[in-house]
């Protein structure tokens, strides 16, 4: 009975599959009482603040840092309309330096997008109608707004635009 459960508890964490390989990682709750390996794992993420977007690469180890910091984010396949819309949108231009002064080491901090030079997060604001009738305390299959939610993020992503 106990091997049911956790089958159930992890088809609904992980997604099956991606079809262009980018998922949209949407930080939902704040810093407090956070452990620090979660707090950690968000920062890897460039996940700093509530409502921070990031669009991450499809892999293992993407896959496995957001399925740890679970509780705290929301994600799913974003499409390339949506994606797009993003950038358009709320992209902010990287001024910073890009390699030192000597030449010798490259700062990896920014993308190169469409010749923009774009941050690797975007600031979204909150959703226009809320996260949903449970907030952001429940998971997304129970009516909440965490964890993983397919083809819905594109959803989400146009109400905090």
């Amino acid at each position: 009975m106990t091997q049911e459960k956790d089958n159930k508890n992890n088809e609904l964490s992980r997604p099956l599959s991606v079809s262009n390989g980018k998922l949209a990682v949407i930080r939902i709750r704040g810093i407090i009482n956070i452990q620090r390996d979660i707090k950690r794992t968000l920062n890897q993420l460039r996940l700093y603040k509530k409502n921070f977007c990031v669009v991450v690469p499809s892999n293992k180890s993407s896959l496995g840092m957001v399925t740890k910091v679970k509780d705290y984010v929301t994600w799913g396949e974003i499409d390339d309309k949506t994606y797009d819309l993003l950038i358009d949108k709320k992209s902010e231009e990287y001024q910073d330096r890009i390699t030192d002064r000597k030449q010798k080491i490259k700062y990896n901090r920014f993308l190169d997008i469409k010749g923009k030079k774009i941050k690797k997060y975007f600031r979204l604001n909150s959703p226009k109608k809320g996260y949903g009738r449970k907030g952001i305390k429940a998971p997304f299959n129970k009516g909440g707004a965490l964890g993983y939610r397919a083809e819905k993020i594109n959803e989400l992503i146009k109400r905090m635009i």
